[in-house]
């Protein structure tokens, strides 16, 4: 049965679209007016960003670990728009990259080595394809810094560097000769780090001050009100590296950065709102649940969280680990397997049943989420789709997602449980995460990074899979989210092999 919508509900549609589209028109602006094309350096994606005909200097652009070349746009967009030639790239293993990190991730001269083999091989491709004989600026965020830097100390031909967040034990008095260095305010042993680079030039130095030596310059740029993340949207760094750029190359600019990041989360922010009124479309089916008391719902947090990790590792012990080639895959998948399976086994006993399926409601939540939700994100923020290596990653994900996102559409009642309940049953799941690290911490510690992906998976595609379990019941929203989940999974951390 389909209820009409109520005005409240219109209302929420129609401004939603209406931020939405603001949004988009916002973040297609501060594209307008280049040429944005998709390369590839040998087997390297690449995008390159320019002003048609531009003759500016080239600068090469390099991503964070689990990151891609979309969450570098805030800084290379600006850069293109200022006239420079912008080639941005996903390291192995990540992003739409089809080749795997290699090697051992312990020693520099492993899996560093080798992205810093890449990168340089990206800086040979970009300074023939364009022409460019002058030095070429680097720029890079996180786990990139220590490349661009340990790339620049073997290829004279690399100039100014931009390090976004940075750390790398290849810095000395002496080299780089042209380093800025941006932290994002939160960014507090970061941001110690890139004093420390400012005081073996002038033990005086602040934040916000250039140092120079002879052929050195340096400087150590606060991003405020930013952390990890943030501080790749953030306005004070993206104008900081521009400036600096200019101050290398002698030429001026007038460009000022577009807010990308604020409009991106205005318009992830409207994609998700728009499902509580389009939810009502959706065929209701009326399922009242059992009402789970406090012992059965104490059991069914505490016993997965407990089990599942001692559990999960016995079995990747057993199978002999690295079956799928994405770091710590194996153990997640079996980890969800082994939680949604025995949650599901107490709500059972409770008397909590799934109840019939309906196919449209659990349809538009995976459309919505990877087609609609997923697309924009993928186009203004971060990658979202996989190559084909992953599909069958995705797919094995999926056997332990589904299960598991079933059972946390039936511990929270449906989309019709307290807030309180529903941040302690997902809460579980974390603890859970931690305890599987301190289990097997030399070959699980990277389940760690995993825990910031599955809480905004919470937040976003939880508040999603709430109104649709509310309107068409658990078994439409966990079947939705299972699959969600396993594709941001899938998608989100890197391809890795350890062989050579």
């Amino acid at each position: 049965m389909r209820q009409r919508m109520t005005i409240g509900r219109r209302a929420v549609l129609v401004l939603a679209l209406a931020l939405a589209t603001l949004s988009l028109w916002q973040l297609e602006a501060a594209r307008g007016g280049l040429d944005i094309k998709t390369l590839t350096a040998g087997q390297t994606p690449v995008t390159r960003a320019a002003a048609p005909g531009s003759d500016g200097p080239l600068v090469v652009v390099a991503h964070g670990f689990a990151g891609s070349r979309q969450m570098m746009q805030g800084y290379a967009l600006p850069l293109a728009q200022a006239g420079y030639r912008v080639w941005s790239f996903d390291f192995h293993g990540h992003g739409r990259n089809p080749q795997p990190m290699r090697g051992d991730v312990s020693v520099i001269e492993g899996t560093t080595m080798r992205l810093v083999d890449q990168t340089l091989a990206v800086v040979a491709a970009a300074r023939e394809a364009e022409g460019w004989t002058g030095p070429v600026a680097i720029l890079g965020h996180s786990m990139a810094t220590d490349i661009i830097i340990r790339a620049a100390a073997v290829e004279p031909g690399i100039g100014s560097i931009v390090a976004i967040s940075a750390f790398s034990q290849a810095v000395t008095r002496d080299f780089p000769d042209d380093l800025l260095l941006i932290s994002g305010q939160a960014e507090a042993r970061l941001r110690a780090f890139a004093l420390d680079t400012l005081w073996m030039i002038d033990p005086a130095a602040i934040e916000g001050q250039i140092v120079t030596a002879e052929t050195i310059r340096r400087a150590a740029i606060v991003a405020p009100g930013v952390e990890h993340v943030g501080v790749l949207f953030s306005r004070t760094g993206q104008r900081a590296a521009l400036d600096w750029l200019d101050a290398s190359y002698d030429r001026p600019s007038n460009v000022t950065p577009a807010a990308t990041g604020g409009w991106l989360a205005v318009l992830l922010t409207a994609l998700t709102v728009l499902v509580w009124p389009l939810s009502r479309l959706l065929p209701q089916q009326e399922m009242p649940l059992a009402a789970l008391s406090r012992g059965h719902f104490v059991l069914a947090v505490l016993v997965p969280a407990v089990l599942a990790p001692g559990l999960a590792v016995l079995v990747g012990f057993a199978l002999g680990g690295n079956l799928l080639p994405v770091l710590v895959a194996d153990h997640l998948a079996v980890h969800l397997l082994i939680y949604g399976l025995l949650q599901l086994a107490i709500l059972w006993r409770a008397g909590l049943r799934p109840g019939p399926l309906s196919p449209a409601a659990a349809a538009f939540l995976v459309v919505w989420g990877l087609a609609v939700f997923g697309l924009a994100l993928d186009r203004y923020g971060a990658n979202f789709l996989p190559t084909s290596q992953r599909l069958w990653i995705i797919v094995a994900l999926a056997l332990g997602a589904v299960p598991f996102m079933l059972a946390d559409a039936l511990i929270t009642g449906a989309g019709q449980g307290t807030w309180g309940r529903r941040i302690l049953a997902r809460f579980g799941f974390l603890v859970s995460l931690g305890i599987a690290v301190a289990l097997n911490p030399s070959e699980l510690f990277f389940l760690a990074l995993i825990a910031p992906v599955i809480l905004l998976f919470y937040v976003i595609y939880g508040l999603m899979g709430r109104w649709i379990a509310q309107r068409s019941g658990p078994a439409a929203a966990g079947l939705g989210l299972g699959l969600a989940l396993a594709w941001a999974l899938g998608v989100s951390f890197p391809l890795f092999s350890a062989a050579g």
